[in-house]
């Protein structure tokens, strides 16, 4: 038996000297082109963080980017603003760094959601052409241009740049929560925590056009809000607390993140389905932010018929168009709370940290 402990001793002694290892490495790695690089030749103006911090968020001069052989360039009309960006400009949860960098950020571009049109393709692109107006997911596009690859979809005729670069990531992470995770049926009844938010206005919706009866969670002042977007309940989370109402829910699509598990699992039916998003601000859970709940449900799950997880939506040119349709045929509108130029991306982020964003946040370029 000693000598068996001594070989496990042995064994976890190197692996912890492995890690110590890694990450040493990794953060001594960790760096970028800040500073390192001549003066473009080609150049455009886009948001850059050198280091971590919304303070360190500047308007710069950078290489316009070429698309490569499987790869679009596009002229950026809109953008928008979403949590993950603040996570990856605060550098939080820290524990992201270990893939972002953990000293400063490896890529200084930032933005995904984005709306423009096709300056420039590769040639195994076959689906666009220049000219073609687009909305999707790029890298990097809080930008004059911008790059894409597959995650794009036709922007719709009757639509402005602006509508549609709302779309992407919160109308994909409402659509995927309540069809593939929360395979909501028509019939069911689905609570919808944080209605009035980015994802929350989308997904009210779309669950309607599923034929649910939806109950939205919100503050006082967005009740006609999320109303009018075809809620059949509203709640002021403000006047009543939903853990402790009688009324049980086949789906819940948490985007807040406040509410602890035991609440969720009392109002939902016995084979209901809870659906965490998100939550939290840049600076809850240092560590592991919004990771510890998920966590939590994912040892408590298979002891209960109650099914709980946290999703991230996935880029899907598909569902990218399957919302383009709901958007022209007018079954799901956007919702756009402020618009911000691409100078004021901090204030942009700023503004979508304080937590209370109506919808979505957008930036516009001329």
């Amino acid at each position: 038996m000693k000598r068996i402990l001594k070989w496990i001793f042995r064994v976890v002694l190197v692996l912890l000297v492995l890690a110590l290892l890694f990450v040493f490495v990794a953060y001594w790695r960790s760096t970028n082109d800040c500073g390192k690089t001549a003066a473009p030749t080609t150049p455009m103006k886009a948001i850059v963080y050198c280091d971590y911090g919304l303070a360190n968020l500047k308007l710069a001069d950078v290489e316009k980017p070429t698309p490569n052989d499987d790869q679009v360039l596009i002229k950026v009309r809109a953008a928008s603003v979403n949590p993950y960006d603040w996570h990856f400009i605060e550098g939080t949860p820290k524990l992201m760094r270990l893939m972002a960098g953990l000293r400063k950020p490896t890529d200084t571009r930032i933005g995904g959601d984005v709306a423009g049109q096709i300056e420039a393709v590769g040639k195994n692109v076959t689906r666009f052409k220049p000219g073609d107006e687009v909305f999707g997911i790029g890298n990097g596009s809080f930008a004059e241009y911008c790059l894409g690859r597959s995650s794009l979809a036709a922007k719709p005729a009757n639509m402005t740049f602006e509508q549609m670069a709302g779309v992407p990531v919160a109308g994909l992470t409402a659509l995927q929560g309540i069809r593939n995770h929360g395979k909501v049926q028509a019939g069911q009844k689905v609570l919808i925590n944080g209605a009035s938010g980015g994802v929350g206005t989308f997904a009210v919706q779309i669950a309607k056009t599923f034929g649910a009866e939806v109950t939205g969670v919100c503050s006082t002042r967005n009740v006609d809000l999320v109303r009018s977007l075809g809620a059949d309940h509203v709640i002021d989370y403000t006047k009543e607390d939903f853990t402790k109402s009688n009324e049980r829910y086949d789906v819940i699509l948490d985007n807040v993140g406040t509410q602890p598990l035991a609440g969720f699992k009392r109002v939902l039916k016995p084979n209901g389905i809870l659906v965490m998003i998100g939550g939290g601000g840049p600076n809850e859970g240092q560590w592991v932010g919004p990771m510890a709940r998920p966590v939590k449900a994912m040892l408590t799950s298979p002891f209960t018929s109650q099914k709980m997880g946290m999703m991230m939506a996935k880029g899907n040119k598909d569902d990218l168009a399957m919302l383009a349709d709901l958007m022209q045929s007018g079954k799901v509108k956007p919702v756009i709370d402020r618009t911000y130029k691409l100078s004021e991306v901090p204030a942009a982020i700023a503004y979508l940290e304080e937590g209370h964003a109506r919808g979505k946040v957008v930036i516009t370029l001329e």
